[in-house]
């Protein structure tokens, strides 16, 4: 399960934020810190590609799905797993309505999510109608799911 903020605040080794503009320009520089930082904690190169892919559609689903100017992406630094929350306070939606896509009819949208739990080892996505949408997630170091 993962933690709530003020847990997650409580329990990592580091933690660094970065808030954005929601334009797509800086997905490359939220790309580029997350692979440092995955790097840094000891990932190889396959898992780096993996964490870089999934934080990269997450940032790309706020950009184009959330009406939000901005926002957050938190990285929390663990000694066995880097958890990364990508925040927004956009429009939201129902979670609970999004559909499993048809994968022997793939279109160019609409993986987002499923490239990410594909991705990664734990993914939670929380959304609120009117008041934005926040996706967690999880790579274990040393763990190839």
């Amino acid at each position: 399960m993962l933690m709530t903020t003020d847990e997650f605040k409580c329990n990592t080794l580091d933690s660094l934020t970065i808030i954005s503009p929601s334009k797509g320009e800086y997905v490359g520089v939220i790309r580029l810190t997350v692979s440092g930082i995955a790097n840094r904690m000891g990932f190889d190169i396959e898992q780096i590609e993996d964490i870089k892919v999934a934080v990269a559609e997450a940032c790309t689903n706020v950009i184009t799905h959330s009406r939000s100017n901005e926002f957050k992406v938190v990285f929390g630094i663990y000694e066995d797993k880097l958890e990364i929350q990508v925040k927004d306070n956009g429009k939201g939606y129902e979670v609970e309505k999004i559909k499993e896509p048809n994968l022997s009819d793939p279109k160019e949208s609409g993986l987002g999510i499923f490239i990410i739990k594909s991705l990664m080892d734990e993914v939670e996505i929380i959304s609120n109608v009117d008041s934005g949408t926040e996706v967690k997630m999880i790579k274990y170091l040393g763990v190839d799911i």
